[in-house]
C-alpha cells in the first residue's frame, strides 16, 4: 500500500488466519496416539474376560441340559448335538436331538470357544478350549456330572485335577 494512503512508517498487521496451525494438529494426534497404545491391551484383556464368562455360563446351561436329558432319556447324552434340536424345522425331538439347547450351541463352538461333551465312566465331561489362545481366552475349562467347573490357566486342557473355580 503507497505511504499516501496510510501515515507512513505505519505496518498494518496481519490478520491472524482461522484454524489449527501444523504444529497443533500433530500434538493432538499424538496425544490419541498414546491413549489408544495404553488402552488397547486393556481392551483385549476385558473382551477375553468376557468370552471366559460366556463359556462358563455356556457350560453350566449344558450341565443343566444333561440332568434334564437324563430325566427324561434315562441315560446321560454322549455328544452335544444329542442336546441339541433336531437337524430339520418340524422334525420330532427325540434322545438323539432332545431340543434341550439352542443350535448355536449345538454345534459345539461360539465365536471364542469349542465346546466339547463326551461320555464317561462316571456320567459326561464337558471342556472348553479358547479358539485362539491369549486371543480369544486364556483359560480353559472342564466340568462333568459333579457340576464343578475346574479351570486351567495355560493351553492345556481343564481336567477333573484342576483347580476348581470358586
Amino acid at each position: 500500500m503507497p505511504c499516501y494512503q496510510r501515515p507512513c512508517g505505519v505496518q498494518t498487521r496481519r490478520k491472524p488466519e482461522d484454524g489449527f496451525s501444523l504444529i497443533e494438529l500433530l500434538i493432538v494426534i499424538a496425544i490419541i496416539l498414546i491413549i489408544i497404545t495404553v488402552a488397547l491391551p486393556q481392551m483385549s484383556k476385558m473382551r477375553m474376560n468376557a468370552n471366559e464368562m460366556r463359556a462358563i455360563a455356556e457350560i453350566q446351561t449344558l450341565q443343566k441340559a444333561e440332568t434334564q436329558y437324563n430325566s427324561q432319556f434315562g441315560k446321560m447324552a454322549t455328544s452335544i448335538a444329542e442336546l441339541g434340536p433336531p437337524p430339520t424345522a418340524g422334525a420330532a425331538e427325540g434322545p438323539n436331538n432332545a431340543g434341550l439347547i439352542p443350535a448355536n450351541l449345538a454345534s459345539g463352538s461360539d465365536s471364542a470357544y469349542n465346546f466339547n461333551l463326551s461320555e464317561s465312566p462316571t456320567g459326561y465331561a464337558i471342556t472348553a478350549v479358547p479358539k485362539t489362545f491369549n486371543s480369544t481366552g486364556r483359560r480353559t475349562f472342564y466340568s462333568d456330572q459333579t457340576m464343578a467347573i475346574h479351570q486351567n490357566w495355560g493351553q492345556e486342557p481343564a481336567t477333573a485335577q484342576s483347580p476348581e473355580l470358586k
